[in-house]
């Protein structure tokens, strides 16, 4: 029997507000901060507090929903969820339920398959819980300072039904909340924290199969293992005959596998209730429509102006909006160009190549990159124009990545300025050939690979400097004249 995955995401993303959900605790780096020192009575727990609604988070909440084209709630209601862990000093957890802040968007994104819209059940406001940190089997030390930090928690209908799906949604969620500037998007650190829900039903059914959530995935790379071996493990279990139990496993990095972490609770263990001390959220549709009015050109829409305005492909768009800071860059560096001298597509393919590789090594984000975007454009001017060859401008974008320097200075004083004189490299040619007789005479044997070695020796002599198109040319030419 045939099995179909269906697969829905709940997603956590803190808010990046400069204090927490319902106190005035800043909300500190937790590999900055000492365990401990952003606490007060109300995010402790203490007996007799009372909890303040963080305005500014409820601000962020709103420009996401709006994002996302979800029908925000001009009315909505706090409620405590109620379960006992260690990091949870309340005993419970104020978080939205019947009435959340918003409903019913959508995200497009893009698949193998084409275009897929994920439907949005719900997105509301919560306070994030304390951490925990575990010494061995027997000892565990309890950080509260991210308890209170604002989460906005984002709830899809199970709509994904393979796992490039449901990696596809995640990465595009998280550029808008970065474009939004409402979360860093460190998966790394749990400022994002991603949660899948995963069932199987036979194929052509119509009945949901009982679920099981994964906990502990700090990467788009295993959310997506994670998300296929919990298909594979429940295939698995169902064509032995045997019952999936409803349970929140984590995902094991080093084993590449889930693990079972606890049985999973039903919404009836929560014996979820308004939250007495908060009244109902009340917005003001006027506010709201200012903060419509004030959201930024998001990643799909300027994805396709990058294709309508600079003739990009969708696919080197799609890799230049991923983050805002590239976007920016890009746009800046195709605003330096002289009118009509370069394509911004030259532009677009060394930014996402030779850039982005150097980047790379050295760990240097979007928002850090050291050449200027000027510079950029100056240098992949000097490549088009031919004053300087591909190899030469990839030598050159090294150094200015290393040094900060100018290209044109970098070219001046290492002498790489490409040469085009035709006479010149027409006495390179023939004084390579003459140095090579035996390799000549097998290319007149029928051996045409060689020509690419002469190339290259016609290329070592000149330094690197002469122009490629040209010495092939003049090879061709001299090689059939003989």
């Amino acid at each position: 029997m045939s099995y179909e995955a269906i697969i829905g995401l709940e997603v956590h993303a803190e808010l990046a507000t400069q204090s927490k959900m319902f106190c005035g605790c800043p909300v500190v780096d937790p590999e900055q901060a000492a365990p401990n020192t952003a606490v007060c009575p109300v995010c402790a727990g203490m007996p007799g507090t009372l909890p303040v609604v963080n305005a500014a988070a409820v601000g962020y909440g709103v420009r996401v929903a709006l994002a996302l084209g979800c029908e925000v709630n001009l009315r909505s209601l706090f409620a405590r969820k109620n379960y006992f862990y260690p990091d949870l000093p309340k005993g419970y957890q104020i978080s939205q339920y019947e009435q959340p802040l918003a409903r019913n968007g959508r995200l497009v994104i893009q698949t193998a398959a084409g275009e897929k819209v994920i439907r949005i059940r719900r997105v509301h406001l919560e306070e994030d819980t304390g951490k925990l940190t575990h010494f061995g089997e027997d000892r565990t030390l309890v950080d509260l300072n991210r308890a209170g930090v604002p989460l906005l928690e984002i709830v899809t209908e199970p709509d994904f039904r393979a796992p490039e799906e449901v990696r596809r949604y995640a990465q595009a969620l998280r550029a808008i909340l970065r474009y939004l500037g409402v979360n860093s998007g460190d998966l790394q650190k749990g400022a994002l924290r991603i949660e899948p829900n995963i069932s199987l039903r036979p194929a052509g059914s119509q009945t949901f199969g009982t679920k099981v959530e994964i906990k502990n995935l700090n990467s788009f790379h295993a959310l997506e293992r994670a998300v296929a071996y919990e298909i594979e493990r429940q295939t698995k279990l169902l064509e032995a005959g045997e019952t999936v139990q409803q349970v929140t496993m984590g995902w094991d990095e080093t084993r590449q596998m889930t693990v079972l972490q606890r049985v999973k609770e039903g919404e009836d263990d929560y014996r979820y209730f308004p939250e007495p001390d908060l009244p109902p959220l009340v917005l003001e549709p006027a506010w709201v429509e200012r903060l419509r009015a004030s959201l930024p050109e998001l990643p799909e829409r300027r994805a396709r102006r990058f294709v309508e305005q600079y003739g990009l492909t969708e696919y080197a768009a799609s890799v230049l909006v991923e983050e805002k800071a590239v976007a920016e860059y890009f746009e800046e560096a195709v605003r330096s160009l002289s009118a009509g001298a370069v394509a911004p597509r030259a532009l677009a393919n060394w930014i996402s190549g030779d850039l982005f590789g150097l980047m790379n090594q050295a760990g240097v984000s979007a928002e850090h990159i050291p050449v200027p975007a000027a510079e950029l454009a100056a240098l992949v001017s000097l490549v088009e124009s031919g004053q300087i060859n591909p190899r030469g401008g990839r030598e050159v974008l090294a150094e200015m990545f290393q040094s900060g320097r100018g290209a044109a200075e970098i070219v001046r004083q290492r002498g790489l300025e490409q040469v085009s004189d035709a006479d010149f490299i027409a006495r390179l040619v023939s004084e390579t050939l003459a140095e090579y007789p035996g390799e000549v005479a097998s290319f007149r044997a029928g051996k045409a690979a060689v020509l690419n070695w002469l190339f290259g020796q016609v290329m070592r002599k000149s330094q690197g400097r002469a122009n490629p198109q040209i010495v092939r040319q003049e090879l061709e030419k001299q090689l059939g004249g003989r």
